[in-house]
């Protein structure tokens, strides 16, 4: 098998596995793949995130996400606002619940990283940080007429 070939398969089962041993870690704080991948991402974003972005950035339906938010919400771990901007929409806020249950995910999610990049020498980590970037952009900067890269944005 080529390399290129192998490059997807790779790429996505590592993604895969990484995600599924922070998931066995995180299951005694009652954390689903769901709910902490939500939580994280709220608490990674500068600035109040509607329903609608939320889905997008955990490459979910909007439907599929309502109804894990109103779960978390009744559980006291979000609450969700009619947005300033456009009352249309919601912007989702952590409650100060799940404030304190995020420092016990990144404090695991260190701890997975630091096991799992251990004996990875810094020079191959950069460049494996660089290499992943770049396909990240030329897939996002991507045309859908011709499947063709536009090359916007790509940093070379």
């Amino acid at each position: 098998m080529k390399k290129e070939t192998e490059f997807g398969p790779l790429l996505h089962g590592t993604a895969r596995a990484w995600r599924l041993k922070l998931d066995e870690r995180l299951k005694p704080l009652g954390l689903s793949q769901a709910r902490w991948r939500t939580l994280l991402h709220l608490s990674l974003a500068s600035e109040p995130v509607t329903q609608a972005e939320l889905a997008a950035r955990l490459g979910v339906e909007e439907p599929t996400l309502v109804n894990l938010l109103h779960r978390l919400e009744e559980a006291g771990w979000v609450k969700r606002v009619n947005s300033a901007q456009d009352r249309r929409c919601k912007t989702v806020k952590l409650q100060p619940r799940a404030r304190r249950v995020i420092d016990r995910i990144d404090s695991t999610a260190n701890q997975l990283r630091h096991e799992l990049l251990t004996g990875i020498s810094p020079g191959e980590l950069q460049a494996c940080v660089r290499v992943l970037e770049k396909i990240r952009q030329r897939a996002e900067h991507a045309s859908t007429g011709n499947g063709r890269s536009n090359g916007a944005g790509v940093k070379r």
